[in-house]
């Protein structure tokens, strides 16, 4: 493993923002991963282990710990055949994208439609990482992981990690890193040359087919590049749009009650004619658009430029570093549309990236 000190970590994130690190350790191996973990956790000493650095923002401050960068490597194919399916062991290390193509282009169906999704295999449990009708709860059929508590490794079948929406029992944590320290994950992929089938409207239209159509894998992962591209979600060196961690804002989930009272609060505000928020059942209750909430509140594309924070000039659920903002600044444009959101409908949105030693 390679030890440095006092390495930035906005060049770690997508964010591109955050302080430096006392002490970062990378790792290359699942076992120099739990070395590096276990010499941590036996030094009391405070952990944050980072993979893509996709859905993290760090304070200003930096972190005084040990920062563990997970770099490991490896794809096993435990079975391919068209009665069993495809199950595909990856490293936590791996860049989720790169399995995804992998995928499509192995004919394993069940993961195109996250294609061109940031960041590491190892984080896609934690989060149950979504998009357009697919989460990886849907083909997550083993999680290895390190428990810090016990000190052993210990592998969760998929129905024993808590999956629901953008939450797992993985997620979470003591304020030092949390519990569990993923290792590897094992998908469970149909064998097909076509996709699951497309739930996510805009999809079909751009394809031309109806909704619920299946399609070739290759098909459906381009569609999917080409929305999340017109969105400012696939990341671009040169294109500060792209300099975010994604989606901010967690859609929100409000109970039946909540809802009609949201329903009320958007024709005092918008008038009678106004359209209704978007409406999506869930086991807790009925989910809405964080991005129509924000749209609705009066926060444009674009809002908060020409500073050094804005929102994507393509889609109002990123907020974005311009190329020369602070996590402060990050956050203080977040709490700006938070805050105004809540004040126009009465829903509070949630930050779904991780805030290390900031508070939004």
């Amino acid at each position: 493993m390679q030890v440095e000190h006092d390495v930035d970590l906005s060049t770690l994130t997508t964010m591109r923002v955050g302080g430096p690190a006392a002490r970062l350790v990378r790792v290359t191996t699942t076992d120099e991963l739990v070395d590096a973990v276990r010499e941590v956790d036996d030094a009391d000493e405070p952990l944050l282990v980072v993979g893509g650095g996709s859905n993290l923002i760090v304070a200003d401050a930096g972190f005084a710990g040990t920062v563990v960068h997970v770099e490991t490597s490896g794809i096993t194919v435990e079975s391919d055949d068209s009665c069993g399916g495809a199950n595909v062991r990856v490293a936590a290390g791996e860049v989720w994208d790169d399995v995804v193509a992998r995928a499509v282009s192995e004919g394993w169906a069940g993961v195109e439609a996250l294609s061109g999704i940031p960041g590491s295999v190892g984080a896609t449990p934690i989060q149950n990482v979504g998009a357009y009708g697919q989460d990886v709860s849907q083909t997550i059929g083993q999680v290895r992981v390190w428990d810090r508590q016990t000190q052993t490794v210990q592998t969760f079948f998929g129905s024993d990690c808590g999956f629901t929406y953008r939450d797992s029992r993985f997620k979470g944590g003591d304020g030092r890193g949390g519990r569990y320290v993923v290792l590897d994950v094992l998908f469970q992929l149909r064998v097909s040359d076509l996709s699951q089938p497309l739930v996510y409207a805009a999809l079909a239209q751009q394809l031309g087919v109806e909704q619920g159509s299946r399609v070739l894998l290759a098909d459906a992962r381009e569609a999917v590049l080409t929305q999340r591209r017109q969105r400012a979600m696939v990341l671009d060196e040169t294109d500060h749009d792209t300099w975010s961690c994604g989606s901010f804002f967690t859609n929100p989930i409000l109970s039946t009650r909540e809802f009609a009272n949201l329903e009320t609060r958007v024709t005092a505000r918008l008038g009678a004619d106004a359209a209704t928020p978007p409406r999506w059942p869930e086991e807790r209750g009925v989910k809405t658009s964080a991005a129509w909430l924000i749209d609705g509140a009066g926060f444009a594309k674009g809002h908060g430029l020409p500073g050094p924070a804005g929102l994507s000039t393509k889609h109002t659920l990123a907020v974005t570093n311009r190329g020369s903002a602070t996590a402060e600044q990050v956050l203080t444009l977040a709490r700006e549309v938070r805050d105004g959101v809540e004040q126009a409908f009465g829903v509070r949105l949630v930050n779904e990236p991780v805030l290390v030693g900031i508070t939004l």
